[in-house]
C-alpha cells in the first residue's frame, strides 16, 4: 500500500506539502467473499468512471496472437471479416502498426502510421472495419521508447537512464521519463492526433518492462529519489488529459498483462488486461487471485489459440471460452486456423456471453473452489435479487470411475425454487445451498462446467 520505500526520498521544503497516495481499506466479519464484494463494489461504482463505468463492453478480437508483427491491411481486414461473421463487435490492431516497427527492436515513440503496412493509414483501415459492422481499437505503448527511433535520436535525454552508463534494456526498450512535462506534452499531442484522425473506439495502453536505472536528467541531484513518485503523478496527469479529451473511448490498461493492476489505473482505465498468459488452465488461477480485490468487469480476458503460445498446452475451445467469460470477453487468435465446427462454437459462445454479460459484470461473484489446491476451478455469479445464478469453471483432470463433485451454492433465496436452464430440473434454494449441486461427470482433461439457474 502507498509508496514503496525502496529508493524513495522526497525533499520537503519549508512550508511545503506532500500528498500521499490514497488507500482503500475494508473489513468483513463474514469471510473473504463479503470482503471481496466490498472491494468489487467500491471499485466498480466509485473508482471506475466515465462512459464505460457500467456500460456493456464490446466482444473483441485482438490481432497480436493472430499475426504478431507480420501483417498488412489485407490480413487485418481478413481477420475482421471472419470475426464479424462470428458475431464479434470490435477488431483491435495490436503492436506493429507504427514507425519502422517490424519487431521488438525499433519504433517505440514514433507514433505515426507505417504506410508500408497500412497504405491508407489508420483512418482508412478504421473505415473498412466499420463498414463490416464492427468498431476499431488500437494498441499503444506510450511510456516506452526504442533506441532505434526518431524520438530517441532527437531526445535521448527523455529516457530514464543513469548518466555515463550503458542503459539496462527490457524487450529492447527504455522507459520515458513521465515526470517531465515535455514528455507528457509530446505524448498528449501524438496520441491526440491519432485519435482525432481515425474513428477509434478503444485503446489498449501497454507497458512491457519495469523501471530501473532511476535517474532523470530533468531533476536536481537532491531530488532523484522523487523520480518514481513523480513518474506516477506524470502518468496520471497524462491519462487525465486524454480521458477527458476523448471520453467516448474505452481505455484498457496493460502492463505485460496484470503487472499494473491497481485501483489508481482503474480510475482512468475501467478494465485492465489481466495477463499475457492466455492459457486457460493458468488463467483460472490468475483470475482466482485477481478476484479477491477486483471486479470481473475490470478483467480483460481472451480466448487464444492452441497449443497455447506461452505454455504449449491444449485446452478445448469450450473450456477456453468458459474461462474467458469471467471477464471482459474477447478472442486473440487467427480465425483461419479454426474449423467450421469451431467457428460455430465461437458464434454460440459470443451469443451466450452477451446473454450473460449483465449478470457476469454486475452480479455477486463467488469462488466455489480453490484451483491452487483442488482439481477444479469453479465460480458463480448471482444477480442482485438472487433470481439468476451462473456456475462456470473447469475440471482439470479426469480419472476412470471418477466421483462426481457436489458443490454447495451461495447467496440464493432459501424458499425460492430454481430451474436448471438446460435440463429443466428444479430445486429449492435451501437444497442448493445446503445439499449442493452435482457437477457434470467429466470426460477428458480440462472439462468445462456451465450451469444456469433462474428462479421460477
Amino acid at each position: 500500500m502507498g509508496i514503496n520505500p525502496n529508493l524513495f526520498q522526497w525533499r520537503l521544503e519549508p512550508y511545503g506539502e506532500f500528498e500521499t497516495p490514497e488507500v482503500i481499506l475494508s473489513y468483513s466479519g463474514k469471510g473473504f467473499s463479503r470482503l471481496s464484494h466490498n472491494f468489487h463494489n467500491i471499485i466498480r461504482e466509485h473508482i471506475c468512471r466515465g462512459k464505460y463505468k457500467t456500460a456493456e463492453r464490446p466482444v473483441l478480437i485482438n490481432s497480436w496472437e493472430a499475426a504478431y508483427f507480420d501483417f498488412d491491411e489485407e490480413k487485418i481486414i481478413k481477420i475482421a471479416e471472419a470475426a464479424a461473421d462470428m458475431g464479434l463487435d470490435m477488431l483491435v490492431l495490436d503492436d506493429g502498426w507504427f514507425g519502422e516497427r517490424d519487431d521488438d527492436c525499433s519504433g517505440l515513440g514514433d507514433w505515426f502510421e507505417n504506410k508500408k503496412k497500412l497504405p491508407e493509414g489508420l483512418k482508412g483501415l478504421a473505415e473498412k472495419i466499420k463498414a463490416l459492422g464492427m468498431s476499431f481499437g488500437l494498441w499503444i505503448e506510450p511510456e516506452m521508447v526504442s533506441e532505434n527511433s526518431r524520438l530517441y535520436e532527437n531526445h535521448p535525454d527523455r529516457a530514464i537512464q543513469a548518466p555515463n552508463r550503458k542503459p539496462t534494456r527490457g524487450r529492447f526498450q527504455l522507459v520515458l521519463d513521465m515526470s517531465r512535462k515535455d514528455v507528457q506534452d509530446y505524448l498528449f499531442e501524438a496520441i491526440s492526433n491519432i485519435l482525432k484522425n481515425a474513428d477509434i473506439s478503444y485503446i489498449k495502453w501497454d507497458m512491457n518492462r519495469s523501471i530501473c536505472d532511476l535517474y532523470s536528467s530533468a531533476l536536481e541531484p537532491e531530488k532523484q529519489g522523487e523520480l518514481s513518485h513523480r513518474y506516477v503523478l506524470g502518468l496520471y496527469s497524462l491519462l487525465e488529459r486524454l480521458t477527458s479529451a476523448f471520453p467516448d473511448i474505452l481505455w484498457e490498461g496493460c502492463c505485460g498483462g496484470g503487472g499494473r493492476f491497481d485501483a489508481g489505473m482503474l480510475y482512468y482505465c475501467p478494465q485492465i488486461w489481466c495477463s499475457d498468459d492466455t492459457d486457460a488452465y493458468e488463467r483460472t488461477k490468475i483470475q482466482y487471485g485477481t478476484s479477491f480485490f477486483y471486479p470481473v468487469s475490470a478483467v480483460g480476458s481472451h480466448v487464444s489459440a492452441v497449443p497455447n503460445h506461452q505454455t504449449g498446452r491444449t485446452v478445448p475451445l469450450e473450456s477456453r471460452a468458459v474461462t474467458t467469460m469471467a471477464g471482459s470477453f474477447g478472442y486473440e487468435l487467427d480465425p483461419d486456423t479454426l474449423s467450421e465446427y469451431e467457428k460455430a462454437q465461437v458464434r454460440e459462445y459470443v451469443k451466450k456471453y452477451k446473454s450473460y454479460r449483465k449478470l457476469i459484470h454486475t452480479g455477486r461473484y463467488y469462488r466455489l473452489t480453490n484451483p491452487l489446491k483442488e482439481n477444479a476451478a469453479v465460480w458463480s455469479f448471482v444477480s442482485e435479487d438472487s433470481g439468476e445464478v451462473l456456475i462456470q469453471g473447469i475440471i482439470f483432470r479426469t480419472e476412470p470411475n471418477m466421483k462426481q463433485r457436489n458443490l454447495k451454492l451461495l447467496d440464493l433465496e432459501e424458499a425460492a425454487v430454481y430451474v436448471n436452464g438446460e435440463t429443466g430440473e428444479v430445486c429449492s434454494g435451501s437444497a442448493l445451498m445446503n445439499g449442493g449441486i452435482l457437477l457434470p461427470k467429466p470426460h477428458g482433461d480440462y472439462f468445462p462446467v456451465e450451469i444456469y439457474l433462474r428462479k421460477c
